[in-house]
């Protein structure tokens, strides 16, 4: 079997691991799937248009770990309690790809980089490489008795957001976007301490935060570096 190589790069808003949600479609934003110049033809995404959704098979290119473990600790239960990894979306796997099923709001055909995918609900980190696309179909692919196991009764929270700093300057569709990104909780649940200040990066903020109880207080919001 030759070796897979990416045919496109994802661009997000996600600039580092920390703060991108746990899963795809938790956060309404819009990303970019630029496709590599051998693969930058529009006839190969003819008939795509058609479709609302696609899969989007990716690559976890920042995770590095040696060897295999057969557990992991999914962040949903703790982070103390270990599964087995096939048991999980976790993104150290033997062969560390990552599947999300994303809306595809539009294609743009113009441009230097055309054709270019622009799609919502993304769930990684910008620059990611993509190994293919694939049409989502509704009849075979949605399966309304499925079953979730141990994840099923894990909901997502949504904490209670305010920002105890200056937010003027960033515009009112950004602020949204990273209300709905801090509302997902973006740390370990086994970190509680109040006095942590934990911090990262969405578009170009620099965002820092602190967490008491259900209450998740934005302490400072500047440009990031770079």
């Amino acid at each position: 079997m030759p070796e897979i190589m990416p045919i496109a790069r994802i661009f997000t808003p996600y600039r580092s691991k920390f703060g991108i949600p746990r899963q795809p479609g938790l956060v309404k934003n819009e990303s970019r799937v630029v496709f590599e110049k051998p693969y930058r033809d529009k006839n190969a995404v003819r008939g795509l248009e058609g479709y609302s959704h696609v899969w989007l098979i990716w690559g976890f290119s920042e995770n590095v770990r040696a060897g295999f473990s057969p557990t992991v600790r999914p962040p949903r239960l703790g982070g103390n309690e270990r599964v087995g990894v096939f048991a999980t979306r976790s993104s150290f796997r033997p062969n560390s790809l990552g599947l999300s099923a994303v809306r595809l709001l539009r294609i743009e055909t113009q441009g230097p980089d055309a054709p270019v995918l622009v799609v919502q609900g993304a769930d990684m980190l910008s620059g990611t490489p993509v190994y293919d696309v694939k049409p989502y179909l509704p009849y075979s692919d949605a399966i309304p008795e499925a079953t979730g196991g141990f994840a099923a009764g894990v909901m997502e929270q949504n904490a209670e957001v305010v920002f105890a700093c200056d937010t003027s300057g960033v515009p009112e569709t950004l602020l949204a976007e990273l209300t709905a990104v801090l509302r997902q909780d973006p740390r370990v649940h086994y970190q509680n301490d109040p006095a942590r200040v934990y911090a990262f990066e969405y578009a170009d903020l620099h965002v820092e935060f602190t967490w008491n109880g259900d209450l998740l207080t934005v302490t400072a919001l500047t440009k990031a570096n770079g």
